[in-house]
């Protein structure tokens, strides 16, 4: 014990020293001169790079005073994080260039679309990424060093490399989460820096500052593009196209440092083989430049160019570059690790190193790399130019349909408005709810990744998910080899379709449960203190057909008169784009308007449960879910105080993927369901629930692929193959239940990741979802797993005294993305009680 803590102690006087004794040429060549002129990270900052984590506020700080001061920088701000941080893009250049710069620009895009533009002049275009996860922060540190160098430094090849090249330079991908993780371990920061790995420094509170503020993973959000920071790089992404994208992360501490290429096995196929060929070129520059420092490194181990929505691998679908940096992380200011004492400098100094590197081959193959870009586009338009076109959309629900569309908007995929209503493979594409894609056009491949259908596969393991499908993803219909004929003019100006109140009434008000905003608008009625009731059968009224789950706002027995109510909810279905109908009778074709099976519907109150146990991701899809789109509130109860909270005020409780609570916890949650609780657990829950007799189910259990012959080098790859790392299935549903009110079709199509497979329940109405004999849709999933899904179900509700327990097996709002499944925990929330 005493040689472990004098060897701590030791450690401790070492990396307090390399602080002491950093300086910035710990980081840039010593041997060159710089301008005075520009300032220094320290002398704006007041401290080293890596003396302290930098903040998110001081990065921003030096970067304009970097800008201020150099004519090798312009600066722009491109948006705001849901924290009001600004997103900030330097553009690093030649003065010249910054004079030419937008001619550059032109030229550069141009050369995308005419191949016979000679571009073996023109500058080559490199976007550099930093920290897109937070708590990942050597890359955001080494990009102040980086921006310093090429701002000051007067070698001459820096100059020319500037002539050479137009930097996008990123310094933060993840401003919300940068903050949070800085804040962290700054005030966790010792004088005398400790690097035992058990200090509180190298353990983060809940949820971490991987993520952005609603604690998505914004590294997985460059295809779906739902969040502002996304957003704002995907927009300079197009304006620019740039031949290469960098995308700095951190891995496990007792890793060394990764660059591209990955795992061959897993590029996906739409990749050309020149894309790797040309990164594999790049790496020798990465790797001769950290030999000369001695870092040690590996590359084609692990890691991989599959889903197009990481930023390595977006790159990859645009004729762009996209390349992985991986350091090992210290996690804090310096930690002891099986590869020797890791210092927060060391990190920085390899991303440096690796950000230079990057610019040192873009400069050197240049012309290679700016033709095979625009080879690209030639062999993707030449792809398209006999391909006919796609359609999507839901007859039934403008909104959906809208938020696709906006999707490739930002991709700059061009769409046409329906020409008139036609039917496809049984499904009526409706003018102002569909859009024709013709597949000719630049964006062919891009099109082709967003829609991609694959259910086999090289390698049976996936870095992330398999499929992403977006017609799945959205819950829209869909076909393929439509005739352009179908398209109308293109659509130039996309707008939600405006919401209204249709007649004024003495009897009431119907509000169809189809449209994607309707929780909002029932929301909004319910606050207002407004009684609605919702149907539990279809109907008709005044010829027009009404489906389950259509709500009912009666005029009588109102806190407004029938004038100040049509008002309202005039306003209300105008902010939730959707339309609701003034009725002239109370009598139907079926249920009347007055009959029982009309059922009064509460104002809910939800709660979710959060903190150490549950799964950050999972929780801020909801939390984001209500708060954004349906803008309901959500009490988000942390798992430390739960115990001292009076949760009788909810009317439902979230459960995020989660699988352990302590006795004190479960009893409170027992009785508060016995009482009248909605509980809504999601994937693991159900293991979870069950065990704790919350719920009873039965489970198949998932096994291992009958593989004979396996090498120990292998075996890892046996049991890695059974995961369903991200996959969509399709189920069979009754319309007639709650939990499918307001979906037209009699499947859905489901996102899952996880293998837990329920038993379905004798009785078959107690099976409102259920996977179909034959269930993939696109996706990887073992061959015996396969087997054990189907016929299984991924929703299950059980009374337990006045209250209901409700599981999902799979997650109904995944990266924000998943706008198809999204309905299905509204119905949880809302009309819980009535399943």
């Amino acid at each position: 014990m005493k040689k472990i803590g004098f060897l701590v102690l030791l450690l401790g006087m070492i990396s307090s020293s390399v602080a002491q004794k950093l300086n910035l040429s710990y980081y840039i060549p010593s041997d060159e001169r710089y301008n005075t002129n520009i300032p220094t990270p320290k002398e704006v900052i007041g401290h080293e790079v890596g003396e302290w984590h930098v903040t998110h506020d001081k990065l921003m700080e030096y970067m304009k005073a970097l800008a201020k001061a150099s004519d090798r920088i312009s600066i722009e701000e491109r948006g705001k994080t849901f924290e009001g941080r600004p997103i900030l893009l330097l553009t690093i250049t030649s003065p010249d260039n910054h004079r030419n710069l937008e001619a550059i620009r032109k030229r550069h895009i141009d050369a995308t679309n005419d191949p016979s533009i000679d571009v073996s002049n023109d500058p080559i275009v490199v976007y550099q990424g930093f920290s897109i996860h937070g708590n990942e922060p050597s890359g955001s540190n080494a990009a102040m060093a980086a921006a310093y160098y090429l701002a000051a430094s007067s070698k001459t090849s820096t100059e020319q490399l500037l002539k050479n090249t137009v930097i996008l330079l990123d310094p933060s991908l993840n401003p919300d989460g940068l903050q949070r993780f800085a804040y962290w371990v700054n005030t966790n920061k010792s004088k005398n820096v400790n690097p035992d790995p058990n200090d509180r420094e190298y353990t983060e509170v809940w949820p971490r500052g991987r993520t952005n503020h609603y604690w998505f993973d914004m590294n997985r959000d460059w295809l779906p593009v739902q969040l502002p920071e996304s957003r704002a790089r995907i927009k300079t992404f197009h304006k620019w196209l740039p031949n290469i994208l960098t995308d700095h992360h951190e891995m496990g501490s007792n890793s060394t440092f990764f660059f591209q290429p990955g795992i061959q096995s897993r590029t996906h196929p739409l990749t050309p083989k020149m894309n790797q060929e040309l990164t594999r070129e790049i790496a020798t520059f990465h790797a001769k430049a950290l030999d000369k420092i001695g870092s040690q490194y590996y590359s084609e181990e692990s890691f991989d160019d599959f889903y197009y929505g990481k930023g390595s691998t977006f790159p990859d679908i645009n004729g762009s570059i996209g390349i992985l940096f991986e350091q090992a992380s210290s996690r804090g200011h310096a930690q002891e690790t099986r590869n020797g004492l890791l210092t927060f400098p060391f990190t920085i100094r390899n991303q440096y190193t690796a950000a230079m590197s990057t610019l040192e081959a873009a400069n050197n193959m240049r012309a290679k790399i700016l033709q095979y870009q625009q080879d690209f586009y030639k062999r993707a338009r030449s792809e398209g130019s006999k391909a006919k076109a796609i359609v999507f959309g839901d007859e039934k629900d403008a909104a959906k349909t809208y938020h696709l569309a906006e999707v490739l908007k930002r991709h700059k995929i061009k769409f046409h408005h329906v020409k008139s209503d036609f039917t496809a493979n049984g499904k009526r594409f409706k003018r102002g709810y569909s859009y024709v894609v013709p597949m000719n056009q630049k964006n062919h491949r891009l099109i082709k990744a967003m829609f991609d259908v694959r259910t086999k596969f090289k390698d049976s393991l996936f870095y992330d998910v398999s499929a992403w499908t977006f017609n799945h993803s959205f819950g829209l219909d869909f076909a393929k080899n439509v005739s352009l004929n179908k398209a109308g003019a293109e659509v130039t100006n996309l707008k939600l379709k405006e919401g209204f109140a249709n007649g004024r009434s003495k009897v009431g008000y119907l509000m169809p449960w189809n449209e994607y905003y309707t929780p909002k608008a029932l929301n909004a009625i319910l606050q207002k203190g407004i009684r609605a009731k919702v149907s539990m059968k279809n109907f008709k009224n005044g010829g027009v057909a009404y489906d389950y789950g259509t709500i009912f706002i009666p005029v009588q027995n109102q806190k407004l008169n029938s004038e100040d109510l049509f008002n309202f909810l005039d306003r209300v279905a105008n902010k939730s784009h959707l339309q609701m109908n003034g009725v002239s009778t109370g009598l139907n074709d079926g249920i009347d308007l007055g009959s029982n099976n009309f059922r009064n519907v509460k104002l809910p109150k939800v709660a979710m449960l959060v903190g150490n146990g549950i799964f950050g991701n999972d929780a801020g899809e909801v939390w984001h879910l209500l708060d954004q789109r349906y803008d309901m509130h959500i009490t988000k109860l942390d798992m430390t105080y739960f115990n001292r909270v009076d949760i009788s005020k909810y009317t439902a409780i979230v459960v995020p993927n989660s699988n352990s609570m302590n006795a004190a916890a479960v009893k409170k949650l027992q009785t508060w369901v016995r009482n009248g609780g909605i509980l809504i657990g999601y994937r693991n829950a159900a293991k979870w629930l069950n065990s704790q007799k919350f719920i009873k189910l039965e489970f198949n259990k998932s096994k291992i692929d009958t593989v004979k012959n396996v090498s120990f080098e292998n075996r890892s790859k046996q049991t890695g193959a059974q995961f369903i790392g991200g996959a969509i299935f399709e189920a069979n549903i009754d319309r007639s239940h709650p939990i499918n009110f307001g979906y037209k079709n009699d499947k859905i199509a489901l996102f899952r990741n996880t293998t837990v497979f329920i038993k379905p329940d004798k009785k078959s109405y107690n099976n409102p979802i259920q996977y179909t004999q034959n269930p993939l849709l696109s996706g990887y999933i073992s061959k015996e797993n396969a087997k054990e899904i189907k016929g299984t179900i991924p929703f299950k509700v059980r009374r337990m005294g006045r209250g209901r327990v409700i599981i999902f097996t799979d997650n109904t709002n995944f990266r924000a993305f998943w706008y198809g499944t999204n309905k299905l925990l509204m119905n949880a929330i809302f009309f819980g009680d009535k399943m």
